[in-house]
């Protein structure tokens, strides 16, 4: 009999910098279709026999539309509590793209939100988190 462990769901999410030629312009956030309603940064599950980056290349498209370059590996967020269906762990990129969003697939909705205007209350999972952690890095 083959064991099979009881492990965490791999996800990826991604912050995604949209520029106008070297101006950042903000970060893309997507409304989500399914539960937990709310806004978050797109991302999804990793499949089977899929790189993590691949996998957030392959979502980055189909949430928001966009083709993104991944800038930096921001990292690893694996608490419990952090999906309220279950237990995932999700691996962080920055990445890079120009453009407009366009939500698809599970995104209701893709906005840009400028720096200074993400609406932290209505980010769902531990999104804010997240994107604070960001926002430190930017600045140091």
């Amino acid at each position: 009999m083959a064991f099979t462990p009881k492990t965490p769901y791999l996800t990826t999410d991604g912050i995604i910098e949209v520029h106008e030629g070297d101006t950042l312009k903000g970060i893309v956030l997507i409304e989500r279709k399914n539960e937990p309603k709310g806004l978050a940064l797109p991302g999804g599950f990793v499949d089977v026999g899929e790189r993590v980056e691949d996998a957030l290349v392959r979502e980055m498209k189909e949430e928001t539309g966009l083709n993104v370059t991944i800038s930096r590996l921001l990292g690893i967020y694996s608490d419990p509590a952090r999906d309220p269906r279950f237990h995932t762990a999700s691996v962080v990129y920055v990445a890079r793209a120009e453009g407009i969003p366009k939500g698809g697939d599970d995104a209701k909705e893709a906005k840009l939100y400028a720096l200074d205007t993400i609406p932290f209350d209505k980010l769902v999972f531990d999104h804010a988190r997240i994107i604070r952690d960001y926002l430190s890095c930017r600045e140091v």
